[in-house]
């Protein structure tokens, strides 16, 4: 008995059942429908010439001779994007195709979409439309994780199968046509893990100034410079414009760095806080608000490193900004199971663990590409617990802005406390003439009053219309001093 897959695809399950009764297929009435067609393959599929079963090419990576089915036929279906939509907390965009602006309903039928893959412990998988499990989502198969080599944070294009009866509660994906944006027949199985890549300290300078940035922006260029593969944190007491700069940076980042991957993370966030920033940027904005449960927050944090991991995996660079730290490891620390230990503040020291996994993960790759963290955590809160986490997480990054409540209580914006602020082997992301004048621009800080020399640096940067300038008449006065 010779079929194709695509004979197998156009068949009823009853039809297919028939097939397997006559094969000797065990226990195929439990199987779900992608499955038994492989395990057809497998048994009375055409030869190699003709059809190649799945089990064969996940044993192997694929070569010129060797290449997974691409799909070039033209289905009567037009693609149209899926606007944003947020589900339970979650933001993401998807992108199904549509059938005269709608999904088709009749069971069976096929039809494009797109999704983030994430796979479960059990084996099988499911594209997601959003963060968070829903109706709408595509079932994955085991045997097409194996055969693909799928990791969670995958982003997939493919075939979609919509259910058929009452037995089948998820549509199904039955081919995929392109993997993180890479067609299959670029896609290869061999792919490196995230973990096993080199880090390095940043040395390709993220440059953040723009025609008429904010001053927050030229400081911090000045201070505390961002490479690409920087672990960074923001330390700052409440209301000292923390969200601010971290807003201001992705609009940086997005003008000067189209090649650039920007995801923004607001965890336990107030709503209108995460309208304002969608509203501001157009880089992809995930959400979490303070009415969410804990659970919400860390599934989406961890989703979202899952997929950056697969991208820098693709040698691509990927920034994080994320707010905050201090929130997100109070989430873990509810969810935690007990070690019996507490520390001061009630924290217990195994919820310590998923935020620095998180934060940890930032890193300059020798192979290419980059994953960029920039998180916030709160001081000065009153919270003892606030300041723990605060200490945990003191000396894992390799770039520091602080923000200082006394400088914002004065109303002197942006609150950034100068001295206290920095970056480790800056000398990495500047020029040796720039790094000369940087060096020349900190002995002339450290000589003044926090608050006098911020005052003084802020209507010096006014004076000038960019940092080249500024710094070229610091280091003229400082050689005509001498």
């Amino acid at each position: 008995m010779n079929f194709t897959e695509q004979e197998l695809l156009e068949k009823t399950s009853r039809e297919l059942y028939e097939i397997a009764k006559v094969l000797h297929v065990r226990n195929y009435t439990r199987l779900k429908k992608p499955d038994l067609i492989e395990e057809l393959l497998k048994l009375g599929g055409k030869d190699a010439n003709d059809q190649e079963g799945p089990a064969m090419s996940s044993m192997r990576p694929y070569d010129n001779h060797d290449k997974p089915e691409v799909v070039t036929e033209h289905l009567d279906i037009e693609q149209e994007r899926v606007p944003e939509h947020v589900v339970s907390g979650a933001v993401i965009s998807s992108s199904p195709e549509r059938h005269g602006g709608e999904i088709p309903r009749t069971g069976g039928e096929e039809f494009t979409a797109s999704g983030l893959c994430e796979i479960l412990a059990e084996g099988y998988g499911f594209m997601r439309s959003n963060y968070f499990p829903s109706s709408s989502d595509v079932y994955i198969s085991p045997p097409m994780i194996r055969r693909f080599g799928l990791r969670t944070g995958d982003w997939l294009e493919g075939i979609v199968h919509l259910p058929r009866g009452d037995k089948e509660k998820y549509s199904s994906l039955m081919r995929i046509r392109s993997i993180n944006g890479i067609g299959i027949e670029g896609h290869v199985l061999n792919r490196p893990q995230f973990e096993s890549l080199t880090p390095i300290f940043p040395n390709k300078h993220l440059k953040l100034e723009t025609p008429n940035c904010s001053m927050a922006v030229r400081l911090l260029e000045l201070v505390a410079p961002i490479g690409k593969g920087q672990r960074g944190l923001i330390v700052s007491p409440p209301k000292a414009g923390k969200t601010t700069i971290l807003k201001a940076i992705a609009q940086s980042i997005e003008y000067n760095h189209p090649e650039v991957t920007l995801m923004v993370l607001l965890i336990d966030e107030r709503p209108e806080e995460v309208t304002d920033m969608k509203q501001s940027i157009r880089s992809e904005v995930i959400s979490s608000t303070f009415d969410q449960p804990p659970e919400n927050h860390i599934r989406v944090v961890e989703l979202a490193l899952e997929r950056a991991k697969r991208l820098v995996e693709i040698k691509k660079d990927v920034v994080i900004l994320l707010d905050g730290i201090t929130r997100l490891t109070r989430a873990y620390n509810l969810i935690s199971s007990s070690s019996g230990k507490t520390l001061s503040g009630g924290l217990d020291p195994t919820a310590i663990r998923g935020p620095k996994r998180v934060i940890g993960a930032a890193r300059n790759m020798v192979e290419g590409g980059s994953l960029t963290i920039i998180a916030t955590a709160l001081i000065e809160t009153g919270s003892r617990l606030d300041q723990v986490i605060y200490e945990e997480f003191k000396g894992t990054g390799n770039m520091e802005l602080v923000l200082d409540r006394e400088l914002a209580e004065r109303r002197v914006f942006p609150a950034i406390d100068v001295r206290k602020s920095g970056t480790r082997r800056e000398e990495l992301l500047y020029t040796p003439e720039e790094y000369r004048k940087i060096w020349a621009l900190r002995q002339f800080i450290g000589n003044e009053d926090p608050t006098e020399s911020l005052e003084k640096l802020i209507a010096m940067l006014q004076r000038t219309a960019n940092n080249r300038e500024f710094l070229a008449n610091i280091v003229a006065q400082d050689s005509a001093g001498r």
